[in-house]
């Protein structure tokens, strides 16, 4: 992924992170084509098999925590977990694990913090899976 792609992947999530911040929910007409436009950009690159490993591994994560904590996922998470975990995975292992165990902790340190002001505000994670993966691609793009 070059800069001009990863300049789109950015609007992509900054689009998402608005929305979630806002509206507390990441609509399908976001999720849905971005995994799908990650999982098709990676195959075009060579990169099709560790995309979709990494877009159903971390979705499969995810739904296992929304099933068990659905109040603390959502799924839009699970849905929004297919395109940040194909964008990651397509970099390989290493961009895939920052990103997922780099989301998590995000997510603690902004509630840590939003919990002091009001103890009674929750924290959307859809903001942190967007930064983390960001983040961790951008260590291979530039």
């Amino acid at each position: 992924m070059g800069p001009a792609v990863f300049g789109i992947v950015l609007l992509w999530a900054v689009a998402l992170t608005v929305f979630d911040v806002r509206q507390r929910r990441l609509p399908n007409s976001l999720t849905l084509p971005g995994a799908a436009a990650a999982f098709f950009g990676a195959l075009a690159c060579g990169r099709g098999l560790p995309a979709l490993a990494g877009a159903l591994a971390l979705a499969a994560l995810y739904l296992v925590v929304h099933l068990v904590v659905p109040d603390g996922l959502g799924a839009g998470d699970v849905k929004l977990a297919l395109g940040v975990g194909g964008l990651t995975g397509a970099f390989g292992f290493d961009v895939w694990l920052l990103a997922t165990l780099g989301a998590p902790v995000l997510t603690a340190v902004v509630a840590v913090a939003v919990a002091m002001r009001d103890r009674t505000a929750s924290v959307p994670h859809g903001p942190s899976m967007c930064l983390a993966s960001l983040a961790a691609a951008a260590l291979v793009v530039f």
